[in-house]
């Protein structure tokens, strides 16, 4: 999506360790009129996949999420990250890796907004390693409810999480993909 590169490309900040920084538009401050492009996009990309919830975990893919399911009119649904109570304990949990703050997490969704009836799509702002796709995949599994697909803002290619998820099958339209990056470039690539 070409909006959507060209703001990374003006306002990205590439760290080290193969961080892509952001803030200013995607995950801190938001950048409204992106946002929603990127929601009708990926309506466009799932629009005859039946969706009847969209998956997120907290906090940054929240926003693309709702842009998402004001698109499709369906209600988003959060994984929390430990344990909240006023969640609960009736509840499905998986074990998810921050590839950002290198930490690990559970994540918990309410047994009450997911079921076996439920058609989701994943909808997360980045995707490196994959490590949150897979913990909400997991849930979703772990539910009975069936995967449409998994929506990205930014795919890191070159750290594989995408790759994984096509190979098992998974219908994956990430946004900008990003080929590599170094401290003063940013080559995107092509979906597949």
């Amino acid at each position: 999506m070409k909006m959507l590169e060209d703001k990374i490309l003006q306002c990205g900040i590439v760290l080290p360790g193969n961080v892509l920084k952001v803030d200013s538009f995607l995950n801190h401050q938001l950048d409204v009129k992106l946002i929603n492009e990127l929601g009708k996009e990926l309506y466009s990309s799932f629009l005859n996949d039946n969706i009847t919830k969209i998956l997120t975990v907290e906090a940054s893919g929240i926003a693309i999420a709702c842009a998402a399911a004001a698109n499709f009119d369906v209600p988003v649904v959060f994984a929390k990250k430990g344990h909240h109570e006023n969640v609960g304990n009736d509840v499905y949990t998986a074990e998810v890796f921050s590839f950002t703050k290198k930490k690990s997490y559970t994540v918990a969704v309410s047994k009450k907004f997911l079921s076996a009836d439920d058609n989701v799509l994943i909808v997360d702002d980045f995707l490196a390693t994959g490590e949150a796709c897979f913990g909400l995949k997991k849930i979703v599994e772990e539910a009975g409810a069936k995967l449409a697909g998994v929506g990205i803002a930014v795919e890191k290619r070159f750290q594989g999480g995408g790759n994984t998820l096509r190979k098992e099958g998974v219908k994956l339209k990430s946004l900008a993909i990003i080929d590599s990056m170094t401290d003063d470039s940013i080559r995107f690539g092509v979906d597949d």
